[in-house]
């Protein structure tokens, strides 16, 4: 395993290093202030459309799509120090280079399983940047980490599917531009084989029967840079046959295929946020005085920085030879190592944004510092994408079954 970057990828990592302290920075005060004036809380600031511009013409733009048709067709080693420094900023760097979830996997979903008519109207507007999507699978009557328990309904009537059922928690769904929605239901609720029950269907926003219902707040944010998470309800909304994304019955593994990708690139980011929190706690440990002598010379602070270098390391490897392995073996057989990411990297991120909570004070946990939105971030983490008990239960199986 290599892990040396190859010239494309430290050209990227330059290129996108100089536009992070350029522009992304500088854009994090002036988005909010941008975003207090707006009429509605939901609507974009215009400093977003104006990185989302320049990133657009300094080629960082789709890095995290490996198609070279539609992509910039980087592997997920390549991609993974670029994301990384992404995740420094992660309201609003993702989205500059068109590389923030959900779009990140529905434009996967879309350039893998759709048809031609529907990558033209609904792939090629979103490798744009032009719209928006969201991806509707999670309820919230059912344990929705596993994806056999889903119950939206989605019955063929004619020419149509008629889709019933409760979401929330749908991420990009309180955006104005969000204009279309992935949805998971139930085809063949009975069927013998509970992971042929399930389709994907398309669901524009706008079709009647479709309601936003409200937004979720998490830990008290509405992430407003990524759509916000929201309930949405389909009462009876009709949609063409068409819109079925692939095969009936392919719901759960078009699933499958979606998460892979998305959870390395939760982990990559993670990293990227690590950082930031140790960047912050470095320099509030060296201009801060306490007792009488500065933070940086008390011993507990030497642990704190010192014991998140090493784990950031550590989580790092173990990244890149997750990414180096879905690149020569598939997901499928990275399957432990985007386990144990998913496990390891949310809560090890969390206990060091939190150490830089503590250092910051009452400063850690107000608006002036990005350390409380990090950590609601990083701890919704150990969540979504399946919690982490689930990955730890399956990752337990696999090994004990080397011993049975």
């Amino acid at each position: 395993m290599d892990f040396a970057f190859d010239t494309r990828t430290e050209e990227l990592r330059a290129k996108l290093l100089a536009f992070m302290d350029e522009h992304v920075y500088p854009a994090e005060a002036v988005a909010e202030e941008q975003r207090a004036l707006l009429s509605s809380p939901w609507d974009t600031p215009a400093v977003v459309e104006e990185l989302k511009a320049e990133a657009r013409r300094q080629g960082l733009w789709n890095l995290f799509l490996p198609d070279e048709e539609y992509g910039a067709g980087l592997t997920n080693l390549q991609y993974a120090p670029l994301a990384e420094i992404t995740g420094r900023s992660p309201q609003l760097a993702p989205t500059a280079l068109n590389c923030a979830a959900p779009d990140t996997g529905n434009m996967e979903v879309l350039a893998q399983f759709a048809d031609e008519q529907q990558k033209k109207q609904w792939l090629e507007p979103l490798l744009a940047g032009e719209i928006r999507s969201a991806f509707a699978m999670t309820e919230p009557e059912v344990a929705s980490s596993d994806a056999t328990n889903i119950t939206t309904h989605i019955e063929r009537d004619g020419d149509e599917y008629v889709i019933t059922g409760r979401k929330w928690y749908i991420s990009g769904a309180m955006n104005p531009d969000c204009r279309i929605f992935i949805v998971m239901g139930k085809t063949d609720p009975d069927g013998a084989d509970v992971r042929r029950q399930q389709s994907m269907v398309l669901v524009p926003r706008d079709t009647p029967g479709v309601t936003v219902r409200r937004a979720m707040k998490v830990f008290g944010y509405e992430d407003h840079y990524h759509g916000g998470h929201a309930e949405v309800v389909f009462d009876h909304a009709r949609v063409p046959v068409t819109n079925l994304i692939g095969e009936e019955g392919g719901g759960f593994a078009i699933a499958q295929a979606r998460l892979g990708p998305g959870r390395i690139h939760h982990c990559m980011r993670l990293i990227g946020m690590a950082e930031r929190a140790i960047e912050l706690m470095c320099r509030r440990a060296v201009s801060r005085t306490a007792f009488g002598k500065a933070l940086a010379q008390q011993g507990v602070v030497h642990n704190w920085i010192a014991d998140a270098r090493v784990t950031v390391e550590q989580l790092r490897l173990l990244v890149l030879k997750t990414a180096w392995m879905m690149d020569t073996v598939g997901n499928r057989g990275a399957h432990t190592e985007i386990q144990a990411i998913k496990i390891a990297t949310p809560r090890a991120v969390v206990d060091i944004i939190d150490r830089a909570i503590q250092l910051y004070g009452a400063g850690g946990v107000s608006q002036d510092v990005p350390l409380a939105e990090l950590y609601a971030g990083a701890r919704t983490l150990m969540i979504a994408d399946g919690p982490d008990e689930v990955h730890q239960r399956s990752l337990a199986r696999r090994e004990l079954k080397k011993y049975l």
